[in-house]
């Protein structure tokens, strides 16, 4: 059984020179399970693709998410404006 680990954090380029001395590629890591032996490997030119648009796909949820949570915010505050309560006092009147 091989299992292959990628690197779940931002694109960093390792220190381990390619065909070329000034630049660096990404790896992923190749375990296999039943020797225990791992192989360092650079990924594709598709894989650092795929791996940029997942980042970016990532990057754009998380900033959806934060602006639906700013709108939620400001929807309850301007409620809470309608009814002239502070957000302490909505707060003992919700019992939470």
């Amino acid at each position: 059984m091989v299992t292959i680990l990628f690197n779940t954090q931002p694109l960093i380029y390792t220190e381990y020179p390619t065909h070329n001395e000034r630049e660096t590629m990404p790896t992923k890591l190749i375990v296999d399970c039943s020797t225990g032996e791992t192989t360092e490997v650079e990924l594709t030119a598709e894989e650092i693709a795929e791996r940029e648009a997942m980042a970016a796909e990532y990057a754009a949820q998380k900033a959806q998410e934060e602006a639906d949570k700013a709108a939620k915010a400001e929807a309850r505050s301007q409620l809470l404006d309608r009814l002239g309560i502070t957000e302490q006092e909505a707060q003992l009147l919700l019992g939470s």
